[in-house]
């Protein structure tokens, strides 16, 4: 008699929710899925993101808003993307037939625009959490990011979860002082969960035509080339707060989820390697399996926050 095989369980649970696995798409790389459902069933996915949501609809920044860096990419889209009403409108429709779990992710200006669209994505049904983009400008305080200071990082995260009706989840800048701070200031103001880390800044340069190569000068670094400098900021995290963590930032194969579950995250967000291969993410859901199998990991919870040092 054959001895009985184990099985391998990749779900995990974040706040009440359940996910089928870690692996979610990141807000800005998957646009609202339609696209990705042509390559594969989204419903094997963990969750994903949407495109960032405003209160109206935004055009976003000028082109060329895209360039390409070494071990990595460069963008300043500027949050395009049809608003909330727009949205849904246009899709939900789809996003109410995915059997995956629906993140909406939020930006504004001002902290009555963020409750505003907060309070309406909250109350859809496929929504079933909600991700703070506060890496936005603060209109009202001079153009400073929303996620700089602590104190800013509290009183935006508080005032946001008032009109939630879905656990919140705060999305920390790594342009920060201190990562461990902010982390700590979003679990006073009432986040549920955090992710982490948003785009690192940078710039490109045609030195040839003495011009920047973003129409917007400036942009927001993604890809592998920030991993190590994930990594360093969710192990931090992970050490300073109770909530749970969801991990970004360069994920491109399966060892790379498993070094920010380790490190301290209980679920990851895949980005850049969506737009280099539109398959990466059901790629990574495979090969996730494949590895735990390897390693003879029965769960992925009993990997997070297991390094020692």
């Amino acid at each position: 008699m054959s001895e009985q095989v184990k099985t391998t369980d990749t779900s995990v649970t974040l706040c009440g929710v359940r996910f089928k696995n870690p692996i979610i798409t990141a807000s800005g790389t998957f646009g609202f899925g339609k696209e990705y459902a042509n390559f594969y069933d989204l419903g094997a996915l963990g969750g994903i993101c949407t495109k960032g949501l405003t209160k109206e609809k935004r055009e976003g920044n000028p082109s060329p808003r895209i360039a390409e860096t070494p071990m990595g990419m460069l963008n300043s889209v500027g949050l395009q993307n049809p608003g909330i009403d727009g949205f849904i409108q246009e899709d939900v429709p789809f996003l109410d037939t995915l059997d995956t779990v629906v993140i909406a992710n939020v930006a504004g200006r001002t902290e009555e625009d963020y409750c505003y669209t907060v309070e309406k994505a909250s109350a859809l049904d496929c929504v079933k959490m909600v991700e703070l983009n506060i890496s936005c400008p603060n209109v009202k305080a001079g153009g400073m990011a929303f996620g700089v200071l602590p104190a800013s990082v509290e009183k935006i995260t508080a005032a946001v979860k008032k009109h939630c009706r879905k656990p919140l989840m705060v999305k920390l800048s790594p342009n920060v002082a201190n990562i461990a701070d902010n982390a700590r200031a979003a679990e006073n103001g009432g986040a549920d969960c955090l992710s982490l880390i948003n785009t690192v800044g940078g710039m490109a340069i045609d030195w040839r035509k003495r011009k920047p190569v973003l129409a917007n000068v400036c942009g927001g670094l993604s890809g592998p080339a920030i991993k190590p400098i994930a990594l360093k900021m969710v192990y931090e995290t992970h050490k300073a707060v109770q909530i749970p963590i969801v991990g970004i930032g360069g994920i491109m194969t399966a060892d790379d989820i498993m070094e920010f579950l380790v490190a301290g995250a209980s679920a990851v967000q895949v980005g850049s390697a969506n737009i280099f291969d539109p398959e990466a993410a059901i790629n990574l859901v495979n090969e996730l399996t494949n590895l735990m199998k390897k390693c003879n990991i029965n769960t992925v919870r009993e990997v997070t926050g297991s390094l020692t040092v």
